[in-house]
Order: C-alpha cells, then sequence, then structure tokens
C-alpha cells in the first residue's frame, strides 16, 4: 500500500486525498473557473493547506460526450500549469489526468509525480510503456469507450465481475512491463449506468481482492446530485456521504472538488479504526 512518488514513499494504509484542479473550460463542475496563474496558485494553495497529498490536474474533459481536444491543444493547457506549480510548490505532487501517452511524458518530464488514465492505457497503446519508462505511479479507471461513446456501453451481465476481469488484464499488463506502483478506480459516471455505479459502490470492498489502493471518485457526480434531484453546485453533501462509504469500502484516495470536507470525512474514518 505504499507508492514511490518521486522519491517519497506515500504511505496508504491510511487514506489520503486528491485535489481536482481542472484547467478545462468544459468541466462538468467548474470548468473555467480558474483562468490564470493567480487564480490556479490560490486554489492549489488552499488545497494543499487543507490537507490534500496530491493534486490532479486535467486538460481534457472526461464528462459524457464532452467535446475532442488535440493532443497538441491539451499539452498546450496543462504543461504551463504543471511548471507553474512545480516553480511555486517544489514539493508538490502532481498527478496527470490523460489517456495520452505525449501528454503525460510532457507532464512527467516538467515534474508531475503520478498518471492518472481513465482508460487504463486502452485509448493509447504507448501510455503503458511511458509510464514504466519513467517509473511512476499510475492509476488506471474502469470504463468502455470513450467520453464520447461511453453512455452507449452500458450492457453488462455482472458490472462488478466485468469490472475485476477488467483490471486483471490491464494489471498483467502493466506488470509486464515492470511497472509495480498501481491504483484501481472503478470509474463512477463512465459507461455506468445510475443503478451500476451504486452496484459498484455497493460491492467495492470485492476490488479489494486485486491487493491494490482503490481510488473512488464521486465528488459532484450525476450519480449525487440525481438521486437528490438537485445539481453538481449543491451536491457537496451528498458528495461528503458517499466519500464515507467508499473509505468503509476500502477506498485508499478520494478524488475531489471539496478538500476540507474530505480531508474531514478521512480523520473521522481514522479515528473510528484507531
Amino acid at each position: 500500500m505504499t507508492i514511490n512518488c518521486k522519491g517519497l514513499l506515500i504511505d496508504l494504509s491510511k487514506p489520503k486525498v486528491m485535489g481536482i484542479l481542472n484547467v478545462t473550460p468544459n468541466s462538468f463542475f467548474d470548468g473555467g473557473k480558474y483562468k490564470n496563474a493567480d487564480e490556479i496558485v490560490a486554489q492549489v494553495q488552499k488545497m494543499l493547506s487543507e490537507g490534500a497529498t496530491f493534486i490532479d490536474i486535467g486538460a481534457y474533459s472526461s464528462k459524457p460526450n464532452a467535446e475532442f481536444v488535440s493532443v497538441e491543444e491539451e499539452i498546450a493547457r496543462i504543461v504551463p500549469i504543471v511548471e507553474l506549480l512545480v516553480q511555486q510548490f517544489p514539493n508538490i505532487l502532481i498527478s496527470i489526468d490523460t489517456f495520452r501517452s505525449e501528454v503525460a511524458e510532457a507532464c512527467i518530464l516538467k515534474g508531475a509525480a503520478l498518471i492518472n488514465d481513465i482508460s487504463a492505457g486502452k485509448l493509447d497503446e504507448l501510455m503503458l510503456g511511458v509510464v514504466a519508462k519513467y517509473n511512476v505511479p499510475y492509476i488506471m479507471m474502469h470504463m468502455r469507450g470513450t467520453p464520447q461513446t461511453m453512455t452507449t456501453l452500458t450492457q453488462y451481465e455482472d458490472v462488478v465481475k466485468e469490472v475485476l476481469l477488467y483490471f486483471s488484464e490491464r494489471i498483467a499488463a502493466a506488470r509486464s512491463l515492470g511497472i509495480h506502483d498501481l491504483i484501481v478506480d472503478p470509474g463512477f459516471g463512465f459507461a455506468k449506468t445510475l443503478e451500476q455505479n451504486y452496484e459498484v459502490l455497493q460491492k467495492m470492498e470485492l476490488l479489494q481482492q486485486l491487493e491494490l489502493p482503490i481510488l473512488a471518485g464521486v465528488s459532484r457526480k450525476s450519480m449525487i446530485y440525481k438521486v437528490l434531484n438537485t445539481k453538481a453546485s449543491k451536491s457537496l453533501n451528498g458528495t461528503t456521504a458517499l466519500n464515507t462509504i467508499s473509505l468503509v469500502k476500502g477506498a485508499s484516495i478520494l478524488r475531489v472538488h471539496d478538500v476540507k470536507e474530505a480531508v474531514e470525512c478521512v480523520t473521522l474514518f481514522n479515528a473510528m479504526n484507531s
């Protein structure tokens, strides 16, 4: 349960929080919110001061039916942000939310510490090779298709069993290249119906048989606000509820927009299990 981030060993046996920084104009919750360097630095400073261990940066929205962004545009959006944050916060552990090997490599070379891939290497056959080359921790998520097609790919005989089989295959592919530090993300909201999302959450402890850390990313997603008949901006309380359930079900990392509240969930969870 320990991963090596730029020589720093992070123990995930005690859950950690990953703060989200979207630098896309069209992200489902905070798209376009951080438009300049001062706003970006201030938001990252806030998340770090509230207890985030990792900062996850994405420059290509993976929401359902998201518009296509070229590799060149994604690199142009994200690399300057990585450079800025490494300069401002030398010890920062930056996770790069991308499924493209070129973007991953460009960011690692500028100081990123982890790669967070929604496709587990299935959308870019070169991705696993880049991760192995630079020996960075790799978050592999379950999904089908692409952000543009995933809503049509929700037919499963047994969604949890198929998620486990998917991870078994992707883990074997990563291990064959010598990738050691792996984290699995069941992919809430990706190629899953509302009911399937809750089935995966209900049975998420079964992912522990993979013997890898689990990342849960439910923050302000439609699986919350559709059930509560509200919207993303009003779903913080629902997010806190599902983050707590995720911890009980075995999550080692909570990927969130709201760091303070997630850290409080972790603190109370640790108090219960001390």
